[in-house]
């Protein structure tokens, strides 16, 4: 566990965590391995451990219950934290930046407390598929340094529903 989560944690009072924290699918498709993802940034883990998913649907949902960080100003991805210091970061497809926006709308604000299933934004997936190098949706642990363990899940998922991956604080 990192330093300054451990502070963090103890200013706010938060208790320790029995169990796992889990963390659903924003998006349904299929999990891939983050490794596959053709992005060195997402492949190598620079910005943190994860999965990437293979989408379907048309909205991206809360994986946590949380704050809203950042959310890009192309609305392709967004951070979010959760009440336990949980920070993920969700990047919709490689190459989609150079789209300024176009084929996405934002459907929550920076700041705003969500819970896990609320839509964040909303995506054309037809219109993405012709525009982008790949769909493969990344979704990463942004604070790894405060991270004992990481359970990754595979298969079919379907948004707000399924577990992607578990983690121990």
């Amino acid at each position: 566990m990192g330093f300054l989560s451990r502070i963090r944690r103890l200013v706010s009072g938060q208790t320790k965590i029995a169990g796992g924290i889990e963390v659903y699918a924003p998006v349904s498709g299929e999990i891939v391995a983050i490794e596959k993802v053709p992005d060195v940034v997402f492949a190598e883990k620079i910005v943190g451990d994860g999965i990437a998913i293979a989408p379907k649907g048309h909205q991206i949902l809360a994986p946590v219950d949380g704050t809203i960080g950042k959310i890009f100003e192309t609305n392709h991805a967004f951070s979010i934290e959760s009440p336990h210091g949980l920070e993920l970061f969700v990047h919709f497809g490689v190459g989609t930046v150079e789209l300024r926006g176009n084929g996405f709308t934002r459907l929550a604000e920076e700041g705003q407390t969500v819970k896990v299933g609320d839509p964040i934004l909303e995506f054309d997936l037809n219109y993405l598929k012709d525009q982008v190098e790949s769909l493969l949706t990344p979704v990463v642990l942004a604070n790894m340094e405060d991270i004992k363990e990481l359970e990754k899940h595979q298969g079919t998922i379907e948004a707000g529903k399924d577990v992607i991956f578990s983690v121990q604080l």
